[in-house]
């Protein structure tokens, strides 16, 4: 069996590793990335990531924000308390902690797939919001396909040994490679490898299980208008998780959305292309958002 992540073996290859620190906060031990100056863009993986999924798109960011990427609950680096149910509001309010021990409140928040969920819920629940959130390929409703999928997780889930089956069976690169291809998505060799990585890691597979198992978005579908902080709903057209088709669902449902497409690029499009992805968000924020007199000047397309 392939050893747990460990920062002292692993920690010096891994991508943005100049940038981590590890914290302490509402009972989790998080692997969190700081990098930059400004005001705060916090950013938010999805299922089965890590931060490593923000290497081409962070420094871009960077520029002019404070970027704050953490690996989610239970994910790479971060570590969890036994049993923890990693559910939508169980995340959200992780995420929260971690923000408040970190003294920072996010003036931007960028979620890709279910972290664009945790990043709506969080704004929900905070009595000052975010200026502005951008979903990458937000899996943000129920999905036709998905029901399927989460009830197998809610089985797997209750059987301790499956994290270490899968992680078992995922040393053979073609189930990762099958798993990748699924996106949408062409990524480079070195990603790949990371999320080769991640999957023959028993304690991440276990966590990214725990999310798919106890993952409810039928309130937080309900309860999308309330929310006034303006969305960039960015969908990959090729996207083979989530449907482009959603980014125009949801954003009937918000007071305040734009939907982008990105032609031609999948589930993981910030790591096929973060510049195009940096240059869309850089024209959303330039357009979309309020001016702030404490925020450092607008991220210019131009800058990235």
């Amino acid at each position: 069996m392939r050893k747990a992540l460990d920062w002292r073996r692993d920690g010096a290859t891994w991508p943005g590793h100049a940038d981590s620190r590890f914290v302490r906060a509402g009972g989790i031990d998080w692997h969190v990335q700081v990098s930059g100056t400004g005001p705060v863009a916090l950013l938010l993986h999805g299922t089965g990531a890590s931060t490593h999924s923000w290497r081409g798109l962070a420094p871009l960011l960077a520029t002019r924000f404070t970027v704050i990427a953490p690996d989610l609950p239970g994910h790479a680096f971060t570590r969890v308390p036994d049993g923890l149910a990693l559910s939508l509001p169980v995340m959200a309010r992780s995420v929260t902690a971690l923000m408040a021990e970190l003294g920072r409140t996010p003036d931007i928040v960028i979620g890709h797939s279910a972290g664009a969920a945790i990043a709506i819920q969080m704004a929900l629940d905070a009595a000052v919001p975010p200026r502005g959130i951008v979903s990458l390929n937000g899996a943000l409703r129920p999905l036709e396909g998905f029901a399927s999928r989460f009830f197998v997780a809610r089985l797997l889930a209750l059987l301790p040994i499956v994290p270490n089956m899968f992680a078992w069976r995922a040393r053979d690169p073609a189930v990762v490679d099958d798993l990748l291809r699924q996106t949408g998505s062409n990524i480079g060799d070195e990603d790949r490898a990371r999320y080769h990585r991640l999957a023959t890691t028993p304690s991440h597979v276990g966590a990214a299980l725990s999310m798919m198992a106890n993952w409810e978005v039928r309130g937080l579908e309900a309860a999308m208008a309330r929310l006034t902080v303006p969305v960039l709903l960015v969908a990959g057209t090729d996207d083979g998780m989530v449907p482009a088709s959603e980014a125009a669902i949801v954003a009937r449902k918000l007071a305040h959305a734009e939907v982008a497409k990105l032609k031609g690029l999948g589930h993981l499009a910030h790591e096929e292309q973060p510049e195009r992805v940096a240059a869309v968000i850089a024209a959303w924020i330039d357009r979309a958002l309020p001016a702030n007199p404490d925020v450092t000047p607008s991220l210019g397309a131009a800058a990235l």
